[in-house]
């Protein structure tokens, strides 16, 4: 089913065409001339049109048609019509985007076939955007920060688990990263070249979120007035992202239960069945067992989804990826072509990491970060550029010791990012001392040139082999991806 604009001077041709059409599901907009189509063109954005070479029998108003039409984002497909069908007319409609060239008279099966051709077609220009947009925020391992054992034991879990079928359930506080963790799962699985399709059911009231769950057709409700996809079959093939899955009204909680069993959905409005095959990752801040023992949750589709259980720890119960984290949010901060870098002093990093709570977890120390980055001086990120829930009543003073972690430090000592070395004051760092001397490099780039070259030296001895070669290098191989991703 689509939008198709017909244009033709034949006004028997035009009503017989869009009575056809619109039999076979399609909805019609049919026009007698061409300045009134072009003028409907933009107003209408049919996925399709259908019109007429030569409207008045002299001029190609169809060319100027098409031309228009291609121009419309995204740009109609054309087909064209005409009784005075040559070679040459058909060549001319061609090289300027026709999809195809039908002659008077022409058969409705033949435009039926015409029409299939052209969605398909469409279908899959669509899927290859698509893709290609997905794969430059192409989600692997190096998205997810955190060298400690609870995260080594998630990554292990992902390896395991991603190229599966099975639904799983991520739990964690807000701010973990089970958005990241899904898409993990999906980018690292055979499914990853179909659509990952994320929904928060908390975001939507029950009856906006059962049409953009399950699409609706035509008529089911005041303002449907075409027919829609749902989620699931957007899809298909891939994956869909059921965020805060308890937070979902027990009517459409019995719908999900129907598609993990029977695979298919209904639109509302519509009793016939269209089979999916989607894989369901759903996610969850708060205890479903509490949820079902209060009659808010079922228990049949708490265990449906409860398939594979990966649980997150929250940012308390890894605090050694304190620096890991800052150091990528300052990284991605960061803007060569305006020299904008940042730093950070020890103090500051200790107050980081110190016995805070992070209720918001990494979510939170990203906010944090965020709002250092642009409160600091020159690129030096202080304690006094922390929010104020972390630093409390601390007193600032220039050049004493602020805050006591495993020992005291001055505030214009600068911690190195890179090596998690300590850089006494604030002008010593390398980048400074370095002047205007050619040749010579800060020690931070040399270290990082010499890690990239052993690490393909090992891959090279290991034959491209990333789990061999991760064990040889003793890290995982999560951390040999994400170090291999700053290569570039």
């Amino acid at each position: 089913m689509a939008k198709i604009m017909l244009v033709d001077d034949e006004m028997t041709m035009v009503q017989m065409v869009s009575e056809y059409l619109r039999a076979e599901g399609h909805e019609v907009f049919p026009y007698s001339n061409g300045p009134s189509a072009l003028e409907g063109l933009e107003k209408e954005q049919p996925e399709i049109v259908i019109t007429d070479l030569y409207l008045d029998k002299t001029r190609a108003h169809g060319l100027e048609i098409l031309s228009k039409a291609r121009q419309l984002h995204p740009p109609s497909i054309v087909i064209m019509i005409t009784g005075f069908g040559s070679i040459e007319t058909a060549v001319e409609a061609m090289k300027k985007g026709a999809f195809d060239y039908l002659e008077k008279p022409f058969k409705l099966d033949e435009l039926k076939l015409c029409i299939q051709r052209a969605l398909s077609y469409n279908e899959a220009i669509s899927e290859n955007i698509y893709l290609r947009k997905q794969l430059k925020k192409k989600y692997q391992f190096s998205q997810i920060i955190g060298n400690s054992s609870r995260m080594q034991q998630v990554f292990r879990m992902i390896e395991r688990i991603a190229n599966t079928d099975s639904t799983i359930l991520i739990l964690g506080e807000s701010g973990t990263g089970k958005e990241l963790a899904a898409k993990a799962l999906h980018f690292n699985s055979r499914r990853q070249f179909a659509p990952f399709v994320p929904i928060n059911c908390a975001a939507l009231p029950e009856n906006l979120l059962e049409s953009e769950l399950f699409g609706h057709r035509k008529g089911a409700f005041t303002g449907a007035i075409t027919d829609k996809k749902g989620l699931f079959q957007e899809a298909d093939g891939g994956t869909i992202f059921l965020d805060e899955i308890g937070s979902m009204p027990p009517p459409l909680q019995s719908r999900i239960l129907r598609v993990l069993q029977e695979k298919e959905v209904r639109r509302v409005g519509d009793n016939t069945p269209i089979y999916v095959n989607v894989r369901v990752i759903a996610a969850t801040n708060e205890p479903l067992e509490k949820k079902m023992k209060e009659g808010t949750f079922r228990e049949d589709l708490y265990y449906r989804l409860n398939v594979i259980a990966l649980d997150l720890p929250n940012l308390k119960e890894r605090r050694d990826d304190i620096p890991l984290l800052i150091s990528h949010f300052l990284k991605s901060k960061m803007n060569p072509s305006v020299g904008r870098s940042f730093r950070i002093t020890k103090t500051a990093m200790d107050v980081l990491s110190s016995d805070y709570d992070w209720p918001g977890n990494v979510r939170e120390l990203e906010n944090a970060v965020e709002r250092a980055c642009a409160l600091c001086d020159e690129g030096l990120i202080k304690v006094t550029d922390l929010p104020p829930s972390l630093t409390g009543n601390l007193s600032v003073k220039s050049n004493e010791p602020e805050y006591t972690g495993s020992k005291e430090i001055p505030e214009e000592a600068i911690y190195n990012l890179q090596s998690n070395e300590l850089v006494e004051g604030e002008n010593k760092s390398v980048g400074n001392a370095m002047g205007g001397n050619e040749g010579l490099k800060p020690i931070k780039t040399f270290l990082r040139e010499q890690e990239i070259s052993y690490l393909n030296k090992v891959l090279a001895t290991c034959g491209g082999e990333k789990e061999k070669a991760a064990q040889i290098l003793g890290v995982s191989l999560a951390t040999l991806y994400r170090k291999l991703s700053e290569e570039d």
